[in-house]
């Protein structure tokens, strides 16, 4: 007999699929798979699976991501970022844990490890408050 524990939280899997755009950012806290485009910011604290007909326009941070379509922008990845054969990421990346297939484009600048996860918050903080200052 099965028992269900209710403090258990369902993974819910969002998808943005072929065809579908959205302009706007996108914050979630599970993961999501984008095979259409997006043109924003994406933020998650879970997985991100961009598909070989998806397109991000904009800046991503999240816990893991396979990347198998096109990027445009910096992309934040906390563990593991892996880059399939038919990948193009045209922006900055910023991971702790890099794989890459042959065959995946990247222009841009790289910066790998923990203290360079470490190194955007500070400076990411330093950005911020001088915004406040000026404003």
């Amino acid at each position: 007999m099965a028992k269900y524990n209710e403090t258990e939280t369902p993974t819910a899997i969002n998808l943005i699929g072929a065809g579908t755009e959205i302009t706007g950012d996108v914050s979630s806290n599970s993961d999501i798979r984008i095979d259409g485009t997006l043109k924003g910011n994406l933020k998650t604290a879970g997985k991100v699976v961009i598909g070989e007909t998806g397109k991000v326009k904009g800046e991503i941070k999240c816990k893991n991501s396979d990347v198998l379509g096109e990027i445009n922008g910096k992309i934040q990845v906390d563990q593991l970022l892996s880059l399939k054969a038919t990948a193009r990421i045209f922006g900055d990346i910023v991971t702790k844990k890099l794989a890459i297939e042959p065959g995946s484009q990247f222009t841009g600048n790289c910066n790998m490890g923990e203290e360079s996860l470490k190194n955007v918050g500070t400076e990411e903080s330093k950005i911020g408050s001088k915004e406040q200052k000026s404003a």
